[in-house]
Parts: C-alpha cells; structure tokens; sequence
C-alpha cells in the first residue's frame, strides 16, 4: 500500500518554489519569535518543565515584562504552527519522491503527516502553557506541556532528519550522474 499525503498534489515544477518560501516564512517567523523573548528561562525550558514546581519557578522567575512576553510568544506560535509544520512536511514529500524503494516513500509521507500531527501537540502544549500563566501551575497541566513539547520535537527532528538524508541522497546521485556524464562526454 502506498502512502499519499496532499503535499504531494502540489505540481512537481512547483514543490521546490512552494518548500524555499514556506522556509523562508518558517526563518523569519522563527527569528522574530526569538527576538520576542523570553530570554532566562526560555519558552522551552517552561515547555519542559514537568512538574508544578518546576513551572512555578518558572514563572515566578518571569518580571511583568517576561510574562507579557511568553503570552505574546505563545500566541505567535499559533501562526507559527501551520508554517514550520508545512515546510517540513513539504521537505518530507519532496525527500519522498527521491527515495525510490516503497518503505521509504512511505515513510517519508508519513512523516509529513507527522508534522501537522506535531502542530497539534504545540497547540495542546500551548494551551496548557497558557492555562497555567492564567491561572498559577497546577497538575496536570506541566506533564501535558512537556509531553507535547517531547512528542512535537521528535516528529520534527525525525522529519528534519529524513529530510536531509534525502537532500544528500539526492545530491549523491546528482553528483554520481554527473560524474557519468562527464566521463562519457
């Protein structure tokens, strides 16, 4: 059974042009995210932290400014979730048509399900973050946002890994046609 993703509908002359602006989308998004703060502790260190005293301190460590700023980083992300999770599994469907034998295409759709599948994790870590900003650190809401933080994280490091194993399949085999070409030539 061969896996199909929707990514994949986009025309084959169009898929690279689609992947570079959603990356160029999912950098910027990403750069002003950084720059909104947080700094000491950081989003992700309150992403996993795991237990109420954990977060608690957290956001007792946060001045008025800090917390305004992880609110406002919080709600950004909303905007952020469909981008880095679309470029990714564009990646992912891309790396798929390059990876010939069947297991691996698959795979590679899979992931790019995956990594909508990882938005929504960030969607639900959020609102736990959120929750808790609100209304004090209180279970279970630090479990919640930490395990979505591990299961949003690994789907995307697997699809970013995937991803780049494909890039460098493919540019072996550019390289290795290439070599051919030129020895015949």
């Amino acid at each position: 059974m061969i896996i199909n993703n929707p990514l994949n509908s986009i025309p084959q002359g169009k898929k690279l042009a689609t992947f570079l602006w959603l990356l160029g989308a999912t950098i910027a998004l990403s750069v002003v995210m950084r720059m909104i703060g947080p700094f000491t502790p950081n989003i992700v260190d309150y992403e996993f932290a795991n237990t109420t005293a954990k977060a608690a301190g957290i956001i007792n460590a946060w001045d008025a400014l800090a917390k305004l700023q992880a609110c406002f980083n919080l709600g950004f992300d909303f905007l952020y979730m469909p981008v880095y999770s679309t470029t990714i599994a564009v990646a992912c469907v891309m790396g798929a048509g390059v990876l010939a034998a069947k297991g691996w295409r698959n795979l590679g759709m899979l992931l790019a399900w995956g990594l909508w599948l990882a938005a929504i994790f960030d969607a639900v870590e959020n609102y736990a973050l959120i929750t808790m900003m609100f209304n004090g650190a209180s279970d279970p809401y630090p479990m919640i946002s930490a395990f979505c933080a591990t299961c949003k994280f690994s789907l995307i490091l697997l699809g970013l890994f995937y991803a780049l194993v494909s890039l460098i399949i493919y540019l072996a085999k550019r390289m290795s046609v290439a070599r051919v070409t030129g020895k015949n030539a």
